[in-house]
């Protein structure tokens, strides 16, 4: 019985790092997880459900509470080989500070680059926001955006 607990951790560990490797060779990634900053910073995962769209939720953590983004970004090529990416879209999010919720709308527009010999992702885009809810915080938010750092898979 050990020996084939073993075997299959074996197996799943060399199909890990076989998967691994395909990616960090190509400019194409599916999914990819890591941080993102600005003024405070966050989680981020974004996936490509198409070939050119992709979903990204972000949890932001700064001094005044959590937000809790997910943007559908639309993706296009700026290089030849597909390292470097544009990407626009729509999104929502859902602000939890010390004192009060909101809600908002978001938009996204942002510069998207695979590295092609290793599993790296930087993504730098602004995010505009219109929120509503929050007990001092209903208008327009033209400061939020990032620069993210993220593993790919």
């Amino acid at each position: 019985m050990k020996k084939i607990l073993l075997s299959l951790l074996f197996a799943a560990s060399l199909n890990v790092v076989l998967a691994q490797n395909s990616t960090a060779n190509s400019t194409e990634y599916k999914t990819a997880i890591g941080v993102k900053v600005w003024a405070g910073a966050g989680v981020s995962i974004k996936t490509f459900i198409k070939e050119n769209n992709a979903i990204e939720l972000v949890g932001y953590f700064d001094r005044f509470g959590t937000r809790i983004t997910g943007l559908y970004e639309f993706h296009g090529n700026l290089s030849t080989e597909g390292s470097l990416k544009w990407y626009v879209g729509p999104g929502a999010h859902v602000s939890l500070y010390k004192n009060s919720t909101a809600v908002g709308i978001d938009g996204v527009v942002g510069i998207d680059y695979k590295f092609s010999n290793i599993p790296l992702n930087l993504a730098l885009d602004w995010q505009p926001a219109f929120e509503l809810g929050g007990a001092d915080r209903n208008g327009f938010y033209g400061n939020w955006g990032g620069f993210a750092i993220r593993f790919t898979l």
